[in-house]
């Protein structure tokens, strides 16, 4: 029985941060559920840190791993804000 091989091209990635914006219209989900996905582990796109005395979270989503999980490629050109 002849193995049938699958090669796959991976796009070039930078590993600047995707925003959560980004990963959240994605995913067709809001932006809260991709944060508490990432900072409760369902959602391994990306890790959740809480700076020391702070109450807040800074997240970084790698762009590898939301293409991985989406087939979707960030290529950090949406996440610049017009003026």
């Amino acid at each position: 029985m002849e193995q049938k091989r699958v090669y796959l091209e991976v796009p070039r990635f930078t590993g600047e941060n995707v925003p959560v914006e980004v990963a959240a219209r994605v995913m067709k989900k809001d932006q809260q559920y991709v944060r508490q996905g990432i900072i409760l582990g369902f959602l391994k796109i990306g890790v959740a840190f809480k700076k020391e005395g702070s109450s807040k979270y800074d997240y970084y989503i790698s762009p590898m791993k939301l293409w991985q999980e989406t087939g979707y490629v960030y290529e950090g050109t949406e996440s610049q804000p017009s003026t």
